[in-house]
C-alpha cells in the first residue's frame, strides 16, 4: 500500500517543497512506498482528507486543524536524520 504524505508551508513552494524532496529521500532509505505532495496552508484542508501523514514546521501546525492524519512537526527542514527518524517512527519502520 502506498502511504500518502502532505507537506505544508505558507506558499507551498519553499519549505513544503524542501520537505517533499527530503521526505522522498528518507522514505526511499526506509523502503517505504509513498506519494508525497507539497501544498500551501490555504489548501491543506482539501488535500488532507486522504493522507496518512502531514509534515509541517512548528509555525504552520496551527493551520492544519482537525485531521485523522498523523502530524509530524519538523524542527529543521534540512536535517535529513530528523526527518528519517520521525517518518520511521510514525510509519513503523
Amino acid at each position: 500500500m502506498t502511504v500518502k504524505i502532505l507537506t505544508i508551508c505558507g506558499a507551498g513552494v519553499g519549505t513544503s517543497e524542501i520537505l517533499r524532496v527530503s521526505a522522498s529521500r528518507a522514505l526511499g532509505r526506509l523502503g517505504i512506498d509513498a506519494e508525497v505532495v507539497a501544498t500551501d496552508v490555504d489548501h491543506v484542508h482539501e488535500l488532507a482528507e486522504d493522507v496518512q501523514v502531514i509534515l509541517a514546521t512548528p509555525e504552520h501546525v496551527k493551520h492544519i486543524g482537525r485531521t485523522y492524519a498523523q502530524v509530524i512537526v519538523i524542527q529543521n527542514i534540512l536535517d535529513q536524520e530528523e526527518l528519517t527518524e520521525k517518518l520511521g517512527d510514525a510509519l513503523g519502520e
